[in-house]
C-alpha cells in the first residue's frame, strides 16, 4: 500500500537553512528521503549542514541566495533545475526578529527606530513573497508543488514588544492564502500553499527574553507557559512532522490553511 504521507525522491528547497528551524527541517525532510537544496546567505552555516547530511546518507545540494534579491533567486531556481529537474516543495525557513526591532519593556513604539522596523518587514515579508514568485514559478510551469510558510503565535492576538516582526507574519498568513488561490485557480490543484504557526520554542533569537543569565524563566516566559495548555515550550524538532505533513499527498485538499503547532497557546483565552 502507498505510504500516503511518503516524499521520498520530491526535490526540497529551504531558505534560511543554515539556521536551526531551516537545519532541523532540512534533516527530517532529508530522512524521509527527499532531495535537499539548501539555501543561505552564510556559506560557512550551509556548507557544513549539507556535509552532515551527505554523511548520514541523504541527498543535498547548497547555493548561496539572498532571498532579498529577484537575480539571485531567479538563478538559483535556474542552477535547481539544472542539477534535478524540478522542484517539489519550497519551505520559507529565512527570516525572523532582530535585536533592534524588539523593544526593551520600557520602551514603547515610539522609541523603535524605522530602519529597525523596515529591516524585519522587509526580511520577512519580501523574505517570504520573492521565493514564492521564483520557485513558484517553476511549479507552475510542472503544475504541480508545496510551498510552506512560517507564521508565527504573533499573528493571532497582540505580543507585546515585537510589532514589526508581528506585522510582517500577518502579512505572510494573508499572502499564504492569497498564493493558495492564486495558483489552485490559475494553475491547478497540485500546487499547494500553506504555512505553519510556531508556537514558543527557545532560540537564539529569543533565548534573551525568555531565559534570564541564571537560566531561570524570565517574567515573559512564565506568562506563555500560562497561556500554554501543555504547560512546556516546544522542541524545535516537533515542527518537522507539521511540514512533512503539509508537503505529502496526505494533504492533498489543503491549502491556504495556517497551522498552529503550538500545545494549545492559540486556543487557550488565559482564563
Amino acid at each position: 500500500m502507498e505510504n500516503i504521507f511518503s516524499i521520498k525522491g520530491k526535490v526540497a528547497v529551504i531558505t534560511g537553512a543554515g539556521g536551526v528551524l531551516g537545519g532541523s527541517i532540512a534533516g527530517s525532510l532529508a530522512a524521509a528521503g527527499a532531495r535537499i537544496v539548501l539555501l543561505d546567505i552564510r556559506a560557512e552555516n550551509m556548507n557544513r549542514k549539507v556535509e552532515e547530511l551527505q554523511a548520514k546518507g541523504g541527498e543535498a545540494a547548497g547555493f548561496l541566495c539572498n532571498v532579498l534579491d529577484m537575480n539571485s533567486l531567479t538563478e538559483t531556481a535556474r542552477n535547481i533545475t539544472g542539477l534535478w529537474n524540478r522542484i517539489d516543495i519550497l519551505v520559507n525557513c529565512a527570516g525572523g526578529n532582530i535585536p533592534g526591532a524588539t523593544l526593551s519593556p520600557g520602551q514603547s513604539i515610539f522609541d523603535m527606530k524605522i530602519e529597525d522596523w523596515e529591516k524585519v518587514t522587509n526580511l520577512n515579508q519580501n523574505g517570504t513573497v520573492y521565493p514564492c514568485l521564483a520557485f513558484g514559478k517553476v511549479m507552475a510551469e510542472q503544475k504541480a508543488g508545496s510551498i510552506i510558510n512560517i507564521s508565527s503565535m504573533a499573528t493571532y492576538s497582540a505580543l507585546t514588544r515585537v510589532p514589526g516582526y508581528s506585522v510582517a507574519k500577518t502579512g505572510i498568513n494573508i499572502f499564504t492564502k492569497w498564493l493558495a488561490t492564486e495558483m489552485a485557480q490559475k494553475f491547478g490543484e497540485g500546487i499547494r500553499v500553506n504555512a505553519i504557526a510556531p508556537g514558543f520554542f527557545i532560540g537564539d533569537q529569543n533565548r534573551s527574553v525568555l531565559i534570564n543569565p541564571d537560566g531561570s524563566l524570565t517574567e515573559r516566559s512564565r506568562k506563555v507557559l500560562a497561556k500554554t495548555p501543555m504547560g512546556r515550550f516546544g522542541d524545535i524538532a516537533e515542527l518537522n512532522g507539521a511540514v512533512q505533513f503539509l508537503c505529502s499527498p496526505a494533504a492533498g485538499f489543503i491549502t491556504g490553511a495556517i497551522l498552529p503547532v503550538d500545545g494549545g497557546f492559540s486556543a487557550f483565552s488565559g482564563v
